[in-house]
């Protein structure tokens, strides 16, 4: 289903902007979070506790829905909002982070890209076409592109020749996209050089998408300079009207300052991962549960939380779980982590309406850094 975005305003010392779309009679806000559900589902949570905490867009895996179950079965539920009972909007992504993560430059040709597939071995070929294919049976609400994501390490000779590749491939997506009522963004590149990010930004556009991403900030562990360097070089030449969308990205103070820089969405696998692993974010910074220091701590997670997990539950007995392997630890830790994101857009949202996000910036800092934050 398409839907239209509103920009309703601008903050006044910054480039952070409010906006908004309607989606099945719901109205939803930006800058937002979007929980990622990688296979379909947000890692132990039901799409009903998902809801209950305040989720908007969530973002499911074009490449792994591929494997399993088959774009066919899916397109057979009626399209992935049956198959996994989400009434709300859904994002897909193209693969083209596989191209990063799975294949060698010597993979990646013209036509498209050469991959094991992971689970038994077989040769897979993914190419532009073949993504748009898949996305449009999955029928998501947002498609996208399907590029390549260089390294920060690549060249700017690379880099350069990349993107334009990445610009061929997003034409040709574009030229066999047939769902009409799926939207498709567009992604630019360009690694940390800013004469490049401002082409692919510029070309891309030339294209008109629906919407447009900022992608290769959160391939192998680019600093924070990097990442609002790249925001930095790449929003100047998006559309005002177009969402704007930040790839791979979730830790809080890069959506505090995302959101600065004019970024509308954002997802990434972060806050079910740490949950998995026994951390959890807190308004004085991000705790282990593990840690022995907890065996005996009676208190919630966060006592400034409003989740399920902290009006319920205690370190103590969260420590337990997570300690025995019991997957409700996982859950607990994971509901806590997402509210915890998406109460800071919600937070975010109202410092715009406020013109007052460097203030929330800063207040941030002192609680969650102690004070002692510096971008690296």
């Amino acid at each position: 289903m398409k839907f239209i975005y509103n920009l309703e305003k601008k903050e006044a010392n910054t480039k952070a902007r409010l906006g908004s779309f309607e989606y099945n009679k719901v109205k939803y806000e930006t800058p937002m979070f979007m929980p990622v559900g990688t296979q379909a589902t947000v890692k132990t949570l039901s799409p009903e506790e998902v809801r209950g905490l305040g989720s908007g867009i969530i973002l499911a895996n074009t490449y792994h829905l591929w494997l399993r179950p088959g774009e066919d079965i899916v397109s057979l539920a009626g399209g992935l909002h049956k198959f996994m009972n989400w009434d709300g909007p859904i994002l897909t992504d193209s693969g083209g982070y596989q191209v990063f993560s799975l294949a060698n430059p010597k993979d990646i040709s013209e036509e498209g890209v050469k991959f094991k597939n992971y689970l038994n071995g077989d040769n897979l070929f993914l190419t532009p076409e073949k993504s748009i294919a898949i996305q449009n049976k999955l029928d998501s609400d947002i498609a996208m592109s399907f590029d390549e994501c260089p390294p920060a390490s690549a060249s700017h000779e690379y880099m350069e020749k990349s993107i334009k590749r990445t610009l061929r491939w997003a034409k040709r997506g574009k030229d066999v996209h047939n769902n009409p009522n799926q939207m498709l963004f567009g992604i630019v590149q360009g690694g940390p050089y800013e004469d490049l990010r401002k082409f692919s930004a510029e070309e891309t556009v030339k294209l008109d998408f629906d919407g447009y991403s900022i992608g290769g900030v959160a391939n192998d562990g680019e600093s924070k300079k990097y990442m609002y360097d790249a925001i930095d070089f790449s929003i100047p030449y998006l559309p005002e009207d177009k969402l704007r969308y930040l790839m791979g990205v979730g830790d809080p103070i890069d959506l505090i300052e995302g959101s600065i820089r004019g970024i509308d969405i954002f997802d990434c696998v972060i806050p079910t991962r740490l949950a998995r692993h026994g951390h959890a974010y807190t308004k004085y910074g991000k705790i282990n549960v593990k840690n022995a220091k907890y065996k005996e701590d009676f208190s919630p997670i966060d006592k400034t939380c409003d989740c399920y997990t902290c009006k319920n539950y205690t370190k103590a007995y969260i420590r337990h779980l997570i300690v025995c392997e019991e997957t409700f630890g996982a859950r607990l830790l994971s509901i806590h982590n997402i509210r915890f994101l998406i109460k800071l857009m919600e937070d975010i949202r109202e410092s715009i309406k406020n013109d007052n996000i460097l203030e929330l910036k800063s207040e941030f800092i002192k609680n969650y850094y102690g004070g002692n934050y510096e971008e690296k």
